[in-house]
């Protein structure tokens, strides 16, 4: 089981930045999909970007052109970076790693990001 610990929430204005990281207790060069989830108070817990093994990633659209996953293997981190935040971005933020075969995942304990207007 992969331990995941995020830091780098805060309190941000609207318009600002955030960078989070996610550190992983093994080597991530071989886990299938790494993402970043969040999740508003009253609402479900959605996917915000994901970047699989190869290097390919994936955006909600709400964040398209305005966060930035990528992934350093040899610091066996995931990072979010997020600018120009609104807002809705306001959530605790996940990372997840998913093992596709055999298929697992492991969460991180959460990060809280709050945006004021």
């Amino acid at each position: 089981q992969v331990q995941l610990v995020e830091s780098g929430g805060g309190l941000v204005q609207a318009g600002g930045s955030l960078r989070l990281s996610c550190v992983a207790s093994t080597s991530i060069f071989r886990i299938n999909v790494m993402g970043w989830y969040r999740q508003a108070p009253g609402k479900q817990r959605e996917l915000v970007a994901s970047v699989t093994s190869g290097g390919t990633t994936n955006y909600a659209d709400s964040v398209k052109g305005r966060f930035i996953i990528s992934k350093d293997n040899a610091k066996n981190t995931v990072y979010l970076q997020m600018d120009s935040l609104k807002s809705e971005d306001t959530a605790v933020y996940y990372c997840a790693a998913h093992i596709l075969f055999p298929q697992r995942s492991s969460w991180g304990q959460g990060t809280q990001v709050t945006v004021s207007s």
